[in-house]
């Protein structure tokens, strides 16, 4: 799923600009405000899924896996 991979990409980019720059800045009389950090960490969790699902599907990251020995 390529472009998961891709938003995953961008959603990390965004992330990491308002980790190093803030989440707003003003230059004269222009306001820069950039995503709100909290949705973008809501979709970087959901877009991991999905990058996973793709490369293992069936096993997704909440899945658990057990082995049972009859003894």
């Amino acid at each position: 799923m390529t472009d998961a991979k891709t938003q995953l990409e961008e959603v990390n980019a965004a992330i990491s600009a308002i980790l190093m720059g803030g989440q707003s800045y003003k230059i004269g009389s222009r306001t820069l405000t950039r995503a709100d950090l909290a949705t973008l960490y809501k979709m970087k969790n959901e877009l991991e899924s999905a990058v996973s699902e793709a490369e293992a599907p069936g096993l997704g990251r909440k899945t658990a896996l057990a082995f049972f020995d009859r003894r």
